[in-house]
């Protein structure tokens, strides 16, 4: 058996070495022989210009000889830098981790090799999982700290414009248009814009909200986020190592309007994006936005960077009799304080994450509130249930963890979820025990897979139990099925029974349609087909349509978490840059996507 002792960056060394001069004579079968059969080996652009899981040992040898001759990686090397090589648990499986370096012809990049011994030799290593993922290209790197701009033409020129000057030029765009529109002023159009900056593309980003982070300023006034702060920092800029584990919405909210203003970031709020058509000739688009005092600007980006989250349009679903209810109906996007219903009743509809959250704001405001469930929910306390998914992030760099979190293919990231839902559902024992007395119907997503693969496939569907679960268990909220309702009177909802639950406000916490129906809406029939779905996972491994290139040319898509936005901005750039430098040509990345539907 494989000696544990012997130092593991040495052999993790060797089959680098070995692999590139496998792959410099495109040897097939000794390619064959460097991996497991059940092997996993994702690319993020390096190597093949698409964000691709290829998986089993004949796909992966096959692929990676069926390289172009200008892609094959070269001078792969175990980082320096980064966290050495290590023996590890991952998905279940033991085995050495070892970020290395590489480069290509176009570019530099980092790698992640996961090796096991060799089930018929045990003395030999072989590759269970290879990411290689693209970093920077040459000649476009990006101007961060010895490389960084001198600034010497503000405090040198004392003739020309300032700082502030040219700050208020680059935002006008008065005499120019952005070779970048990016749709949406949360923590993805952020992120993008800010890439974006780095790689010195002119972006503009737009927000239909009168101020920077209104997305989350005018969210319900309880809101913190559901995972920690090490883990949501947003590119270039980490949050202070003071603030508190669960950012606070507000706080969340003023930090993005600091980062558009320490980014230099252009961003022009109280302006709806109201679609747009795509010139194949000329490769860019015709869009119009409306500014709040009526005013319409048209202007003609080379690229269109949805932005708007996961899902673009509240969902309000056509609920028989509703229409008959005379009190307050909303849905919980408009929600934002319970202390207006002090004293008052009211309804819930919808057990996820914004359901749980507003019933029990209402009745820490006094509020006698009722919550409604649809279909099964999952259910997890916040600590540590919810947060064993990130246990990575509490130890290591960012940089490295980031890394880590690319590398796991999608297989493998829902064995572990797998893996730790049995290990949450063992935690919160107590809980779900008491949820299922009370008649509240718990699920653990497709196959087992977790709170993490629901919202990877759905956008929603489980809560982060921050106290709500336990006043349903205790009869503080009182629970319905949605299938206990006969029907909606103009006092509330009438039960199959004959009795009536009153209510002054109901709340719909119904969700969000798929950012398709959005696309439709902005962009018309022929380009929501060409897309096809966008979020979730087909039939592919990747998700559909995000961080890259789509059948639709100059339209691109960012979502997710602020972890989810840092990783995936970096690489949607990277595509943008190599096409606006004819690197990557047009037509190629219109014909080559890998949309995985």
């Amino acid at each position: 058996m494989l000696d544990k002792t012997k130092d593991i960056s040495v052999s993790a060394q060797a089959w680098l070495d070995e692999f590139e001069r496998t792959l410099a004579r495109s040897d097939r079968a000794a390619l064959d022989r460097m991996f497991v059969a059940e092997c996993f080996w994702r690319d993020v652009l390096a190597l093949s210009w698409n964000l691709q899981t290829i998986a089993g040992r004949d796909n992966v040898a096959r692929a990676l000889t069926g390289l172009a001759p200008n892609a094959a990686p070269s001078n792969l090397r175990i980082a320096t830098n980064r966290a050495a090589p290590r023996w590890v648990t991952r998905a279940g499986t033991n085995n050495i981790e070892a970020i290395f370096n590489f480069e290509t012809a176009q570019g530099r990049g980092s790698g992640i090799l996961r090796l096991v011994p060799d089930a018929a030799d045990g003395d030999r290593l072989t590759a269970w999982t290879l990411l290689t993922a693209l970093d920077e290209l040459k000649g476009f790197e990006e101007q961060l700290g010895t490389s960084r701009p001198r600034g010497q033409a503000y405090s040198r020129n004392f003739r020309g414009p300032n700082w502030l000057d040219l700050r208020k030029a680059s935002r006008d765009y008065s005499d120019r248009d952005p070779a970048v529109l990016v749709v949406g002023g949360g923590q993805a159009g952020l992120a993008i814009a800010a890439r974006l900056k780095q790689l010195q593309i002119d972006t503009l980003i737009v927000d239909r909200e009168t101020r920077v982070g209104d997305n989350w300023r005018k969210r319900y006034h309880a809101l913190t986020l559901h995972n920690q702060v090490q883990v949501n920092h947003l590119p270039y800029m980490p949050f202070p190592p003071s603030w508190p584990t669960y950012i606070p919405k507000d706080k969340l909210a003023n930090w993005f309007e600091a980062y558009v203003d320490a980014m230099e970031l252009n961003f022009w709020t109280g302006t709806e994006f109201e679609g747009g058509a795509y010139d194949e000739a000329k490769g860019r688009w015709t869009v119009t936005l409306r500014r709040t005092d009526g005013s319409k600007r048209t202007m003609h980006p080379r690229h269109v960077i949805m932005a708007t989250g996961v899902s673009g349009i509240a969902n309000v679903p056509d609920i028989p009799t509703l229409d008959r209810f005379k009190g307050t109906l909303l849905h919980s996007s408009r929600y934002e304080d319970g202390e207006n219903w002090h004293g008052k009743r009211a309804i819930v509809i919808g057990t996820g994450n914004s359901g749980h959250d507003i019933a029990q704001d209402l009745h820490s405001s006094g509020a006698k509130v009722t919550l409604v469930q649809r279909s099964p929910t999952l259910v997890t306390n916040i600590e540590p249930s919810a947060q064993l998914a990130y246990a990575i992030y509490n130890e290591g760099t960012l940089e490295d963890n980031d890394l880590i979190a690319t590398s796991m293919p999608t297989p493998l990231a829902k064995k572990t979820h797998v893996m730790l839902t049995e290990q949450s559902k063992e935690l919160d024992k107590e809980l779900l025990d008491g949820l299922r007395r009370v008649g509240f119907k718990l699920d653990f997503g497709e196959a087992g897979t977790g709170w993490q693969f629901k919202y990877l496939t759905r956008g929603g569907g489980y809560y982060f139990n921050v106290g709500c679960s336990n006043l349903i268990v205790e009869g503080a909220i009182e629970l319905k099925q949605f299938e206990d309702i006969d029907g909606f009177t103009a006092d509330g909802a009438q039960l199959n029974d004959g009795t009536t639950i009153a209510a002054d406000l109901i709340v719909l916490s119904t969700g969000y349609k798929p950012q398709e129906y959005l696309v439709r809406k902005l962009f018309g029939d022929g380009v929501a087909d060409r897309i096809g779905p966008v979020w979730g996972f087909g039939d592919g491994f990747e998700l559909r349509n995000m961080y890259a290139r789509t059948g639709q040319p100059g339209l691109w898509f960012i979502a997710g978490s602020l972890a989810q936005c840092r990783i995936n901005s970096k690489f949607l750039a990277l595509q943008i840059k190599a096409i606006e430098e004819g690197i990557l040509g047009r037509a190629a990345a219109a014909n080559e996507h890998d949309r995985g539907n």
